[in-house]
């Protein structure tokens, strides 16, 4: 976040200095300044910023895929004239280890249907999450290890 703030106080200083203030010299500017950046983060040997933007961008969009495809089995679930379900909670094992992380997966799983974060164990290793249909509940944990969690890591450190 830091790196994006510095980015577009780099563009700004970009249209001062060339004194047009348009939109199009002020994304100029911050691509200028966002492949500076780059530069600057790649000879330190830290994870370039675009690509960390690239790695968010997927995160959204698995939880969009997912949000859609949980509420479509919600509503699937319920529409059904015999609601074969099985809700309950599990135990789901903790590879985050950072309130930002914890608290941004437990947000994640709350707003997908069918799903919902119930605690947080004191030494912050487990998460207890309900699920509507915890008939597996091994394939729930493996799709949230396998989708949010590993976006999550790969976005934030």
């Amino acid at each position: 976040m830091i790196l994006f703030v510095f980015n577009l106080l780099l563009a700004i200083v970009w249209v001062a200095v060339t004194g047009s203030a348009s939109f199009l010299n002020l994304v100029f500017g911050f691509v200028l300044s966002a492949l500076a950046l780059a530069t600057v983060r790649e000879s330190h040997g830290g994870v370039l910023y675009l690509v960390r933007v690239r790695r968010i961008l997927a995160l959204l969009l698995l939880f969009l895929r997912e949000l859609a495809k949980s509420a479509w089995a919600v509503a699937v679930t319920v529409m059904s004239p015999n609601m074969d379900v099985k809700p309950g909670i599990f135990a789901f094992p903790l590879t985050v280890d950072r309130d930002f992380e914890i608290t941004l997966l437990a947000n994640l799983i709350t707003l997908t249907p069918g799903t919902l974060s119930v605690d947080v164990s004191d030494d912050r290793k487990t998460l207890y999450v309900h699920a509507l249909d915890c008939s597996d509940p091994e394939a729930v944990k493996r799709g949230i290890a396998d989708g949010f969690e590993r976006r999550i890591m790969e976005a934030f450190r």
